[in-house]
């Protein structure tokens, strides 16, 4: 069963949902039995030397993790600290972990969002599938004195001080279900143990709200080459986008005044040449995560939008205040 096909079940209540809710009573017991685990100690979890922040969700699927974490890693650099970013690399492929990852690392061994990362946050990223060993190189070889764990919240062996969990304002929680009836990789109680709700989009009492500000349009085999996304209001472009959520993307791109023709991937799809290639004349906009997968064969007419997380400000307030009360004991 293709999962792109079973996810169009997940955002409503279905035949098939219903199916599956046996599986997913299933799925939700263990899911709690290993938390309970952890909690009484039979399962091990690894205390750092260092403040641990896991920014995560509990759905499958993109809510926005990356551009905040993005976020956080400038706003500690700013107050004085320095964050190293440890992640799992998904679907990279590299023949031994940990992997320190630069802005010339090969996406294909240690993934394109630890690529990103390492591009965009201005601080030290690893990649590892063990977060504890990969988090370790951070402090002893980068000296970071504060862990940011990219999607995360899932990963218990690696002890947490600060938990923040991002919600997609638009789909939420989709039809309710854990998987696989519905998108849930938890309990929607699970909510109710995390420090910090950030929700990218409209917020609701308790959460904070977060939006994704366009920079520009970045040319994906040069991007020191820019234009305002302005530059093609009332155009028809190609949209691509290999993302847990691409009708997000190609809706930003409609309010900014662009004709789209839609072409959706897989999330982390791998992207061959001919995926990006039209033969019309039609410039070709994708999100940047999907522009560090293309951009060794990417024509000059393929561009990505470059995007800014613009969380409540209370946000950084929050964890500056949680960080302060874990450093004090």
């Amino acid at each position: 069963m293709p999962m792109h096909w079973l996810e169009r079940h997940w955002y409503r209540k279905t035949v098939l949902s219903f199916s599956l809710l046996p599986v997913s009573w299933v799925y939700c017991f263990l899911v709690l039995l290993r938390r309970a685990l952890y909690r009484i100690g039979l399962l091990a979890a690894v205390k750092l030397t260092v403040p641990v922040i896991v920014v995560g969700n509990i759905t499958v699927g993109g809510t926005g993790k990356t551009p905040l974490v993005i976020w956080l890693a400038g706003f500690l650099r700013h107050g004085g600290r320095h964050p190293g970013i440890v992640l799992r690399g998904y679907q990279g492929q590299a023949g031994d972990w940990p992997q320190s990852v630069t802005p010339s690392s090969d996406p294909d061994l240690v993934g394109e969002e630890a690529v990103l990362l390492a591009r965009r946050s201005a601080c030290p990223v690893v990649a590892d599938p063990d977060r504890v060993r990969g988090a370790q190189r951070l402090i002893h070889e980068h000296e970071c004195d504060v862990i940011l764990s990219d999607d995360g919240l899932q990963h218990l062996h690696l002890a947490r001080d600060i938990e923040i969990a991002v919600i997609d304002g638009e789909r939420r929680f989709g039809n309710g279900f854990c998987l696989p009836a519905g998108p849930l990789r938890e309990p929607i109680s699970r909510l109710s143990r995390v420090d910090i709700r950030v929700v990218n989009g409209a917020a609701r009492p308790g959460d904070f709200s977060m939006t994704l500000a366009e920079t520009g349009l970045c040319r994906v085999n040069a991007p020191a080459v820019q234009m305002p996304a302005a530059s093609l209001a009332g155009k028809t472009v190609h949209a691509v986008a290999g993302i847990g959520h691409p009708v997000r993307f190609f809706n930003h791109l409609r309010r900014l005044g662009i004709a789209v023709i839609e072409h959706a991937f897989p999330d982390h799809h791998r992207y061959l040449p001919q995926d990006i290639r039209f033969d019309d004349g039609r410039q070709v906009i994708m999100t940047e995560k999907d522009a560090v997968k293309c951009e060794r064969f990417a024509g000059d007419g393929a561009w990505y939008l470059a995007v800014t997380a613009l969380p409540d400000p209370r946000v950084g307030e929050e964890v500056r205040r949680h960080l302060e009360e874990k450093i004090r004991g």
